[in-house]
């Protein structure tokens, strides 16, 4: 398992409520999302001393600030062919590698610090077809990009596996694969998998593992529940708007009609973020009619690869970024990749032409560095560009744009003075060096404990991390008051609880918890607590419902049309039940690990055929019996919705759940079920 500084202190913790004495598989603890220790005085640091002390007491891997991305180091350092890794992650991809990496909300990786196990129904599988070979100056983001285009829109891929296989793959370096493979959870995939070959045998050498190689092929006769097919050769260089990764463009077309495609985009940007701050696209385009865009940015699991980022500096060498608004940083993915990058000189060739070397670190990828300014356009090869991940905050009257594309079209951006310009349109000598691995660094710097647990070493804990606050058992009947009603297509992670600085609060679930929401339903988290301390009574409502007020929990809810797109994070729903919440309701749920992190979390996931217009903020639900249906397994429950003096009946579903699940939500929540069998 393998866990980073926004989640790690919080899974720990509630293992460690729940009888944890010792980790009893390998759990590297990654310190690459809250590195900027100046952010929130001594909150972050702390975060990562208590990693280590944990490390230590329960027997961990504890991999220091800025050594690597989560990921980097589990590619490098954990995977192997036909092994499995969970991790509190939605990016945890490692299929190239042979490895199944699944990315879960943090009460997923506790239930394996426990000792129990990771279910789910067997997935339908989709093949996915590789042919032919990228042209000159298309690099994997340009497929990633072509691939979420096609296949998230529709949900054609959601929670199934992807298989890679097809002639295509050999005409693949591995770091061309994982940058596909990364982004592959931004089609909503649950995960994927690669054939291997003498290529993922060369990887595994070269990282002085090459026991965890083994041919994984394609049988045979081998039936797929659909399939998607992928010609490499036609590939172009592409771009992915705001706000989502799905939103590509070939570069070639934004650059034909950059008016139509920025204004159409720019509406829906705006119709997304509500009411208050207007994002202004078009201001991006230059009096030359050209797009201009003011920053670039190579980055994290995606686009901090050797590869990625020696391409980049072949097409910049000798050249400049310019004295302008652009600007260009760089930011390996591990300490390994970056001392390659310093001895072959690719540094040395990227700082002379004006761009930014520095260490590994996520924050452009979720809001926590390089946020630019007001109502420009970033590009990035990052892996998500949702709204205010970039950092900006339109309560505050901020908005920024992120853009993505392949380190290899934002180099060639970069000579061109911010200019957008296709990587294929530039003229460039590729010069091949081999990626030289110096496992030095690691066994220096990085703490490997696992299986030499000390059960007497103290934690370190700083005043920002405490304990979870007592969640109370679920009543026989549920009423939940309305608290936000979020009519988008689509809520994000991001929206439910934002990224970026409020980050450093990951430890403390009160004080995280008054961020939820702040981006997209400010008002929520007043009426929640209004809800949960008793500011607002129930008592008329119960009334007028003949319903008994010692049977019933009251609690929040709130409505969105598809919550919980992107971020693994388990705080977008953790934040919910602090501040009392009991319910989603939704047509759809985005993914799977966060309906799975509702539950975790003792918020009952139901499902609803109507649409947002049928709800109204201050509305209350009654669900009479809901207890006792969840436990029988019953999945459709009927309620009462009341609007003023207005009841309506309501149709709700809560299917599909496990016996383990319909405990834990009538326990309240993953602890409470924990502390109920350590009583039995």
């Amino acid at each position: 398992m393998i866990s980073h500084d926004i989640t790690y202190v919080g899974i720990i913790q509630t293992a460690r409520a729940s009888g944890m004495k010792e980790f009893p598989i390998p759990y590297a603890l990654t310190n690459c999302h809250n590195s900027l220790c100046a952010v929130g005085g001594t909150i972050n640091e702390d975060d990562h001393a208590f990693g280590l002390s944990a490390a230590k007491k329960y027997g961990g891997i504890y991999v220091p600030a800025n050594q690597a991305v989560i990921h980097q180091y589990a590619r490098e350092m954990l995977t192997g062919c036909g092994k499995m890794i969970l991790g509190s992650d939605s990016h945890t991809r490692y299929g190239c590698y042979g490895t199944l990496g699944v990315g879960e909300g943090g009460g997923e990786l506790a239930k394996q610090l426990l000792r129990d196990t990771w279910d789910i129904d067997a997935p339908e599988v989709v093949l996915v077809w590789l042919e032919g070979t990228p042209p000159h100056g298309v690099g994997p983001h340009d497929v990633a990009i072509a691939l979420v285009g096609e296949t998230f829109p529709g949900g054609k891929v959601k929670n199934k596996i992807l298989e890679f296989a097809g002639p295509g793959v050999a005409n693949l370096s591995m770091d061309f694969r994982i940058g596909i493979d990364v982004m592959t959870t931004e089609t909503s995939c649950l995960t994927s998998v690669w054939e291997t070959d003498e290529k993922v045998k060369e990887f595994y050498e070269t990282v002085g593992r090459g026991r965890e190689y083994r041919k994984l092929s394609v049988e045979d006769g081998a039936g797929y529940d659909a399939m998607v097919e992928i010609d490499l050769g036609s590939m172009e260089s592409m771009i992915a708007l705001p706000f989502h990764p799905s939103r590509a463009y070939t570069v070639h077309q934004l650059q034909a009609e950059p008016e139509r495609i920025l204004s159409e985009t720019q509406d829906e940007c705006n119709n997304e973020l509500g009411d208050g701050v207007k994002l202004d696209l078009l201001r991006s385009i230059g009096e030359d009619g050209k797009v201009h865009c003011e920053q670039g940015v190579i980055v994290g699991c995606s686009g901090g690869m050797y590869e990625n980022i020696r391409e980049a500096a072949d097409i910049i060498e000798g050249k400049s970024v310019g004295d302008g608004y652009f600007d260009l940083s760089v930011y390996p993915s591990s300490s390994p990749i970056g001392l390659a990058l310093i001895k072959d000189g690719t540094a040395a060739k990227l700082v002379e032409a004006g761009a930014v070397v520095k260490p590994a670190f996520c924050g452009p990828c979720f809001g926590a560095g390089d946020t630019p300014a007001h109502n420009t356009l970033s590009i990035r090869h990052a892996t998500r560009n949702f709204a205010n991940r970039e950092g900006s905050k339109p309560s505050g009257e901020q908005i920024a744009a992120v853009a993505l594309m392949d380190a290899r079209s934002i180099a060639a951006t970069a000579i061109n003075g911010g200019v957008l310009t296709a990587a294929t349109d530039v003229d460039y000598e590729v010069k091949p060096e081999k990626y030289v691995f110096d496992k030095g660094i690691y066994e220096k710097r990085c703490y490997n404990g696992f299986g030499k647990a000390e059960p007497d070493y103290e934690l370190r804990l700083g005043p920002n991390i405490t304990d979870w606050p007592v969640m109370p058992e679920m009543r026989d009947d549920l009423l939940l008051n309305i608290c936000a009603v979020i009519p988008d297509p689509v809520t994000t992670t991001d929206e439910l609880i934002p990224s970026g600085e409020t980050s450093s609060y990951r430890s403390n679930p009160v004080a995280l918890s008054e961020f939820a929401l702040s981006r997209r339903v400010p008002e929520y988290v007043g009426r929640s607590k209004a809800v949960r301390d008793g500011q607002v009574s129930p008592a008329e409502v119960i009334k007028l419902l003949d319903a008994d007020s010692e049977r019933v929990s009251v609690g929040s809810a709130i409505y969105a049309v598809k919550p919980g797109d992107g971020s693994a994070r388990e705080q977008a729903a953790s934040c919910q039940k602090v501040l009392g919440g009991w319910g989603n309701i939704c047509r759809e749920y985005a993914t799977k690990r966060y309906r799975s992190n509702c539950i975790n979390w003792g918020i009952v996931p139901f499902t609803c055929e109507l649409g947002a217009e049928a709800f109204s903020d201050g509305d209350w639900l009654y669900v009479p019996g809901v207890r006792e249906g969840i436990l029988e397994g019953r999945t459709e429950f009927s309620g009462k919705l009341v609007s003023g003096d207005t009841v309506k009946d309501i149709k709700l579903g809560c299917g599909g759940l496990t016996e383990n699940e319909r405990e834990i939500l009538t326990a309240g929540c993953l602890m409470n079920w924990y502390k109920l069998k350590n009583k039995a």
